[in-house]
């Protein structure tokens, strides 16, 4: 016989407000910030019926806990705006690649490393990936010198993050913008 699925109880975010709060004795806070001091949660309930406002646990963890008579609604409202503010001021770093060969020629260089100074004026990061090929692999140091012509390049407006190292056939380093 198959049980039935008891699905868990809802959980509430946001702070304890009216009959949630379940201490005897809280400080008082009113509506205007006039501390009432030491009273009892029901007299609270009371005062902020009469009020035609609510009852927020402002400090749970206070002895005795603090509440404040406010309007519940406009707290979650500018909650909920300031959390959306601060999401659209964050900024995401991402990382790019750049991608060459150990014998790359010059005006191919050149147009890699315009775009490797427009990825730091953009706040992101850039992976440099050499790929080496067949009689290549017998010629690590020139890729080393690539990878080093390109440090010194860029050394005003980036620091290197991650060292130049070689995987397989492949030589990345990472660097970041000042």
């Amino acid at each position: 016989m198959r049980r039935p699925f008891k699905a868990t109880a809802p959980t509430k975010e946001g702070p304890r407000s009216n009959r949630d709060i379940r201490v005897p004795r809280v400080q008082l806070i009113d509506a205007e910030g006039h501390n009432h001091g030491d009273v009892s949660i029901n007299d609270a309930l009371l005062l902020a019926e009469e009020a035609g406002l609510d009852l927020v646990e402002i400090s749970p963890n206070a002895v005795p806990p603090v509440v404040k008579i406010l309007d519940l609604g406009k707290l979650k409202y500018a909650n909920q705006k300031k959390a959306a503010e601060a999401r659209k001021n964050q900024k995401v770093i991402e990382i790019k690649e750049i991608k060459m060969r150990p014998n790359i020629d010059s005006h191919d260089y050149e147009t890699k490393m315009k775009a490797v100074r427009r990825f730091f004026e953009e706040g992101d990061k850039v992976k440099l990936t050499l790929r080496f090929r067949g009689r290549e692999m017998a010629h690590m140091e020139l890729g080393m010198q690539l990878l080093n012509k390109v440090r010194e390049e860029v050394a005003p407006i980036a620091k290197v993050e991650a060292e130049p190292k070689l995987e397989g056939r492949q030589m990345m380093m990472v660097l970041a913008p000042r």
